[in-house]
C-alpha cells in the first residue's frame, strides 16, 4: 500500500512538471508569435530617411553653387566653351553690330573715306557704295563682328576675362559689386566692349576709316533673362552659404534613419532608392525648367544662345545629379545582393558557381594558386573590407567625380572581389 501511494505521488509530480513545462513552452511560443512593438522607433526612422531624401537634391544644388564660386578652374571650364558656340557667336556679333551701327553716320560715311581706301571699301561692301548703303554697311559690320567672335583671339580674351572676374558668378547671384557680369532688373548681362573695340579696328583696317571716330562703346550681352531672377538669387545665395554642409547633413540623416530602423538592410535599400528618385526628379526639373525658360524669352534674345548659356551653367549641376543617382543605386544594389532574400541568394549562387567553374577549369589546366589560395581564403573577409574601403577612399579623393566614375569604381571593385573569390581555394576534405 505504501509503495502504491509513493508511485501515485511520483506520477502526480511528473504530471505537474509536464503541465508546467507545457505552459512555459506555450508562453514562449506566444511571445515569439507576437512581433515586438517598435512603432515609435520605426516612425522616427522613416521621418529621418524622408528628410534626408528631401535634402539630397538641395544638397546637390548647394554643392554646385559653392563650387562655381569657390573654384576658379571649375568656373572657367563652365563658361569657356561658350566662346566656341555658334549661337553665342552669332548673338554677340548681332549685339556688337547694333552697337556700332548706332554710332555710324551713314550720310557722312563716303565723305570720311579717303580716296585711296574707296576701292578697297567698295570691294568689301560688294560694290554697294551707293544705293542700299545702310544694308551693305550693316552686312559688312556683321561679317566682321562674326569673324572676330569666331577667332581664337576672342576665345582667349573670353577665357582670360572670365578667369580674372571669377567672382562674377557671386555678383550675378547676389546682385552686388561691379565687374564684367552684372545683374540688373531681371537679367544677367556681360559687357562685350572689348569685342566691339576689336571689330572697330578691323573695320578701319578694311577701309572703313569712319569707324575710328566711334567712341568707346560699352554694350551688354544678355547671359540669362528671367522674371524670377530676383527670387532665385536669394535661394541660391542661401544654398551657397550652406555649401558642403548640406550634403553631409543629408547623409547623416539617412544613416541615422537606417541605424534606427528595425530592419536596417531593407531601410538602407529603400533610403538609397528614395535618394536616387528625389535627385533624379531634380534632373527632370532642370529639363522642364529649360523648356519654360526658353519659351518665355523676349524676341530680342537669341533662343540658341540662351539655350547654350543655360546648358553650360547647369552642366556640373547635371553631373552632380548623375553622381548621386549612380552612387545611391550602387549602394542599394550592394545592400540587396548581400541580404538574405531569395533572389539575392540566387544571384550570389550564380556568382559563386561561375567563379567556381572558372577555378575548376584552371585546376584542370594545371594552374595552381599555391600558398596564396589558403591565405586569401583565411583572410578573405579582411581583404574584402580593405577593397571596399579603397573604393570609397578613391571616390572621396576624386576631385570632381562623375556618374561614370562611380560606375567605373563599382565595376573595378566587383572585378577585385571576383579575383579574391577565385583565389580563395576551397578547403579540401
Amino acid at each position: 500500500m505504501t509503495d502504491d501511494s509513493a508511485h501515485a505521488d511520483g506520477e502526480e509530480g511528473r504530471s505537474d512538471d509536464v503541465r508546467e513545462l507545457r505552459a512555459r513552452v506555450a508562453a514562449l511560443e506566444s511571445a515569439r508569435a507576437r512581433p515586438p512593438r517598435h512603432h515609435v522607433r520605426s516612425l522616427l526612422a522613416v521621418v529621418l530617411i524622408l528628410v534626408g531624401c528631401l535634402l539630397a537634391p538641395l544638397a546637390v544644388v548647394a554643392s554646385w553653387a559653392a563650387d562655381q564660386v569657390g573654384d576658379t578652374d571649375r568656373y572657367v571650364s563652365t563658361v569657356a566653351p561658350l566662346a566656341s558656340d555658334s549661337d553665342v557667336q552669332n548673338a554677340v556679333a548681332n549685339r556688337a553690330t547694333d552697337a556700332l551701327m548706332s554710332h555710324l553716320d551713314l550720310p557722312a560715311l563716303l565723305a570720311d573715306v579717303a580716296p585711296a581706301d574707296r576701292p578697297r571699301l567698295q570691294q568689301a561692301l560688294g560694290g554697294a557704295l551707293g544705293g542700299a548703303l545702310e544694308g551693305a554697311v550693316r552686312s559688312f559690320v556683321h561679317d566682321t563682328a562674326r569673324k572676330v567672335a569666331a577667332s581664337e583671339a576672342f576665345r582667349t580674351v573670353w577665357t582670360d576675362a572670365n578667369r580674372q572676374i571669377h567672382s562674377s558668378l557671386d555678383k550675378a547671384l547676389t546682385g552686388s559689386g561691379g565687374g564684367a557680369v552684372q545683374l540688373g532688373g531681371d537679367s544677367v548681362t556681360l559687357d562685350i566692349g572689348p569685342l566691339v573695340d576689336q571689330v572697330k579696328q578691323r573695320l578701319v583696317d578694311a577701309g572703313l576709316t569712319a569707324a575710328k571716330h566711334i567712341p568707346a562703346v560699352h554694350t551688354d550681352f544678355t547671359l540669362l533673362r528671367s522674371d524670377q531672377v530676383g527670387k532665385v538669387k536669394t535661394y541660391v545665395r542661401l544654398l551657397q552659404l550652406a555649401g558642403n554642409w548640406l550634403p553631409v547633413l543629408a547623409v547623416l540623416l539617412v544613416a541615422a534613419g537606417v541605424l534606427l530602423a528595425v530592419r536596417r538592410r531593407r531601410a538602407l535599400v529603400a533610403g538609397c532608392l528614395a535618394v536616387a528618385v528625389t535627385t533624379g526628379l531634380l534632373g527632370i526639373g532642370l529639363d522642364v525648367f529649360r523648356v519654360f525658360y526658353l519659351d518665355r524669352l523676349p524676341a530680342s534674345v537669341s533662343p540658341g544662345a540662351a539655350a547654350a548659356v543655360y546648358d553650360a551653367l547647369t552642366r556640373f549641376l547635371r553631373t552632380g545629379v548623375r553622381v548621386v543617382v549612380a552612387l545611391a543605386v550602387v549602394v542599394a544594389l550592394a545592400a540587396w545582393v548581400s541580404g538574405p532574400g531569395r533572389y539575392a541568394g540566387l544571384v550570389r549562387g550564380v556568382w559563386t558557381s561561375g567563379i567556381g567553374a572558372a577555378r575548376g577549369t584552371a585546376d584542370h589546366a594545371g594552374l595552381r594558386t599555391g600558398p596564396v589560395g589558403p591565405f586569401v581564403r583565411r583572410y578573405r573577409t579582411w581583404i574584402t573590407w580593405i577593397l571596399v574601403a579603397g573604393a570609397v577612399l578613391a571616390y572621396l579623393l576624386w576631385s570632381y567625380p562623375t556618374g561614370w566614375v562611380v560606375v567605373g569604381l563599382a565595376l573595378c571593385l566587383l572585378f577585385a572581389l571576383a579575383v579574391v573569390e577565385f583565389l580563395a581555394t576551397p578547403s579540401r576534405p
